[in-house]
């Protein structure tokens, strides 16, 4: 299941969450968002128990995604224990998302 968030929510979701949380800053006008999202969908049921993930709307919550760096989108960034531990930019098929996340959990 994938989490909408919001600036309350990020905080409390993300930066103090015990599991690594993968977020994917987008927008509406993205075109390469728009054919992650349901990648993004299909991938986070495999990772129940080991990995949230969570979206956040980029227009809506500009200042997070400048926090965190974010420039270009699709941006997918992995936080664990508040802090960014990797992060994958730009559109990619379910397999090699699957592999790049399991690259990124197996150095937490």
């Amino acid at each position: 299941m994938v989490q909408e968030l919001n600036a309350t929510t990020f905080q409390s979701d993300v930066l103090k969450s015990k599991l690594p949380v993968i977020v994917d800053f987008w927008a509406e006008w993205c075109g390469p968002c728009k054919m992650m999202a349901p990648v993004f969908e299909e991938v986070s049921k495999e990772y129940s128990g080991k990995l949230n993930f969570a979206k956040l709307n980029t227009e809506q919550f500009g200042e997070i995604a400048a926090e965190s760096g974010v420039t270009g989108i699709p941006c997918l960034i992995i936080f664990h224990k508040g802090e960014e531990a990797d992060r994958i930019v730009g559109f990619m098929p379910k397999p090699m998302l699957k592999q790049k996340i399991d690259e990124i959990l197996r150095k937490l």
